[in-house]
């Protein structure tokens, strides 16, 4: 990395607009995954020809602040533990993965250059692409192979270890210097999405510390990094699909969104992640700032744990789904800004169960099923935090409508800092949400017995089955009924009550131009600031 390119660490007094609400504190975050995840690539979306809120001709030069939610003194550069908004905007600045999931969450070529299967569906030829890494070095089917036995261990609890578990890494082998046979445990179908997984990143072989100076593949290379603060990459001139635009990224932590606002209309950052509906409404159109809404992107709901009272009787999860006015969630919490959701994961995704009514408030089914179930006056406490947009407004919405069904909810505040680690295996009931990934990645990372993100605790050896014949099964048609079958379940007796989808809402200075339009939070084109230019 050129000296010219490293910098101080930015202090709070070069962002006064940051100062007041957590720029040092730095005190929140704000969940993929609860995001959840996926990314593009390919051919139009990956080589940024989607539709972009910028004209012109993009121009070379200048440093962009980016302002997210993060996770406090804890954040790392790990890719592998990348959970947060943030920790996937920078891993994905630093490093790239085989493939990534495009704005139609179909999974499109990354550093793999081509894929293909043998007749059975159980071998998998994966062919890389030319790219260095940061130090000059070539990424080679060792690296890959390195990668995801690192994210397999047994010993660690690496995000994407769900979605790799269909590979029998022990076998897999490389069967050149850019071309890795991936052996499977049974016939996957749909392997690419496993390529594709969240947090699937590829790192150098026997690479383990990365908070220091990671050394990765992407569009720029690490410079400086203050976990909680501050981390500023430069460009890579060598990168595979051509350099950025800009000489410097920096990602600033403001965990507060008004402090994000703030410094966005202040001009200490031209990039703001994560805004309210009523800031959005405020400042759209008015000139001073852009807003991009990416549409109905994050899922929103609430998570009942289903191994533990009372949530473990599914007439008190049924009657909880009846409970819930959805309208008036997305109305109130969301100010509008989404639609309604039904139960499910996903709407307008491929495989989603669209065919099941649309459920509606019954308060008098609601009171019937908590009498059967022994669960009359039932009180509850459900925890929420200020980490997430519309999360404490839909956590007193919700209050108010289970009162009508004799039902009294104990709103409980967590800490932004440590809220999704809290709720993952704490609690009974909590406020929840999740970024753009195809349903079958929902699935293994959240709802398989050994899923490392399973926060509804939803543990059936039957259903991990459907998902390994879902997997399994060549013909589309066919597999779809799989997943439909499994999604029925899911809406009569799940654990995660999905109550609307949201926009996903950015906010730019008027100078930032090609920020892509059309890509749902966590796909590839989001947050994709080796395209973004400064004009």
């Amino acid at each position: 990395m050129p000296d010219e390119l490293t910098r101080s660490l930015p202090s709070p007094d070069r962002f006064p607009g940051l100062r007041r609400r957590g720029f040092l504190a730095a005190t929140g975050a704000a969940s993929l995954g609860a995001l959840a995840l996926a990314g593009c690539g390919g051919s139009d979306s990956g080589s940024g020809k989607g539709e972009s809120k910028g004209d012109g001709t993009p121009k070379r030069g200048g440093r962009l602040r980016a302002a997210f939610a993060g996770g406090g003194a804890s954040e790392t550069l790990d890719p592998h533990l990348a959970s947060l908004f943030a920790d996937v905007a920078r891993a994905k600045a630093l490093f790239d993965k085989l493939a990534d999931y495009g704005a139609d969450l179909s999974a499109q070529p990354r550093l793999a250059e081509k894929w293909e299967s043998n007749k059975t569906l159980d071998r998998w030829q994966v062919t890389l692409r030319e790219a260095i890494f940061h130090d000059g070095k070539p990424v080679t089917a060792k690296d890959v192979l390195y990668s995801y036995r690192r994210i397999a261990d047994p010993k660690q609890a690496f995000r994407a270890k769900a979605s790799l578990e269909p590979i029998d890494l022990k076998a897999s082998r490389a069967t050149g210097e850019r071309s890795v046979e991936f052996v499977l445990k049974r016939p996957t179908a749909e392997f690419p999405n496993i390529l594709a997984a969240f947090g699937a990143y590829i790192v150098p072989e026997y690479a383990t510390v990365f908070d220091k100076k990671p050394i990765g593949s992407g569009p720029f290379r690490f410079v400086s990094f203050a976990p909680g603060r501050s981390a500023v990459f430069g460009r890579n001139d060598d990168y595979w699909e051509g350099a950025p635009h800009l000489d410097e990224i920096e990602f600033v932590v403001a965990n507060e969104e008004s402090a994000r606002v703030n410094a966005l209309i202040g001009g200490q950052v031209e990039y703001a992640h994560e805004l309210n509906p009523t800031t959005a409404r405020a400042h759209e159109g008015k000139g001073q700032i852009e807003i991009v809404r990416l549409r109905n992107s994050a899922m929103q709901g609430f998570c009942m744990k289903t191994d533990r009272a009372p949530f473990d009787d599914k007439r008190v999860r049924q009657a909880f789904f009846l409970i819930a006015d959805r309208k008036e969630l997305v109305d109130g919490a969301l100010s509008g800004a989404g639609e309604i959701g039904n139960d499910l994961f996903g709407k307008g995704y491929e495989y989603y169960a669209d065919g099941l009514p649309q459920r509606e408030r019954d308060l008098d089914k609601a009171r019937s099923l908590l009498k059967h179930a022994g669960a009359e006056n039932l009180k509850v406490t459900l925890d929420t935090s200020a980490v997430a947009a519309g999360f404490t407004e839909a956590a007193s919405i919700f209050r108010d409508q289970a009162k009508k069904a004799g039902v009294t909810i104990d709103v409980k505040m967590g800490s932004k800092d440590s809220y999704w680690s809290d709720i993952l295996d704490g609690g009974t009931l909590c406020c929840y949400r999740s970024g753009a990934m195809p349903i079958e990645a929902h699935i293994s990372q959240r709802l398989l017995t050994d899923s490392t993100t399973n926060a509804t605790k939803w543990q059936h050896k039957d259903f991990d089955a459907l998902y390994q014949q879902a997997q399994s099964t060549p013909d589309k048609t066919d597999r779809a009924a799989v997943y439909e079958r499994m999604q029925r379940r899911l809406y009569s007796e799940g654990g995660f009550l999905i109550w609307g989808f949201a926009d996903w809402i950015i906010g730019t200075a008027r100078t930032v131009k090609g920020v892509n339009t059309k890509a749902p939070a966590n796909t590839i084109d989001w947050a994709r600031f080796d395209k973004v230019w400064l004009a």
